[in-house]
């Protein structure tokens, strides 16, 4: 794998047991997939039904993310990590947006899972990666929702600036229908028990979906 992640000393401080599961492969996006979507259609339905709205923040993966954040003195309900976002969305019953099979994908395996998965464009991201923390005016667009406040967010950042926090990734390395090789990040915050089953699911829905190869996986622990 060409992109190396480091670990900060704070992350380790705050989450000793942090693992990040990373899959880069070559990839064939596309605007939508119909047989991936009912796989997503029977997993909305899963989660509405196993999840009530006041149990989903409790879900180990989910809790553990959050409780990061307050380490780092970020308000999760404020800053909500992305799969509590996205399970939060379907358990009200407002559904999920199409937006491409890499992106979907990715959202099947958060709401299965409850990991905040960061996806990026590889060929965007400049040189190796760091997870770090979020400094006070960092700028970063995040996708869809304009400048996010990243202080005291977990975040990514390659030798430009950031990329991605496990609430929103940013514009400059995302994904888009041109996207050749992408990048994959499961936030295991939770420690290492799961994550390389969702990267498996993962590299399973990408070879399926996304006509993926030259997958490699690799795990980086505290």
């Amino acid at each position: 794998m060409k992109i190396q992640l480091t670990i900060s000393d704070i992350i380790k401080q705050i989450c000793p047991t942090f693992t990040a599961g990373l899959i880069c492969a070559k990839v064939n996006n596309s605007p939508y997939d119909e047989f991936l979507w009912e796989e997503i259609k029977k997993e909305i339905i899963h989660t509405q039904q196993k999840y009530p709205l006041e149990s989903i923040s409790k879900r180990d993966t989910i809790l553990a993310t959050r409780k990061a954040y307050k380490a780092l003195g970020k308000d999760p309900n404020r800053y909500r990590p992305s799969a509590e976002a996205l399970c939060r969305r379907l358990t009200k019953g407002l559904g999920l947006y199409k937006i491409s099979t890499l992106v979907d994908l990715i959202n099947l395996v958060s709401i299965r899972t409850g990991y905040s998965i960061g996806g990026f464009d590889a060929d965007k991201i400049n040189g190796n990666l760091i997870l770090g923390v979020g400094q006070e005016g960092e700028l970063f667009h995040a996708i869809g929702r304009g400048i996010l406040n990243i202080e005291g967010l977990p975040v990514y950042r390659d030798m430009t600036g950031p990329i991605g926090t496990p609430t929103s990734d940013e514009e400059r390395t995302k994904l888009t229908f041109d996207t050749t090789r992408v990048l994959i990040i499961i936030n295991g915050y939770s420690g290492k028990d799961g994550i390389k089953e969702a990267a498996e699911f993962t590299v399973n829905l990408l070879n399926k979906y996304a006509r993926a190869y030259d997958v490699e996986t690799e795990y980086v622990q505290v």
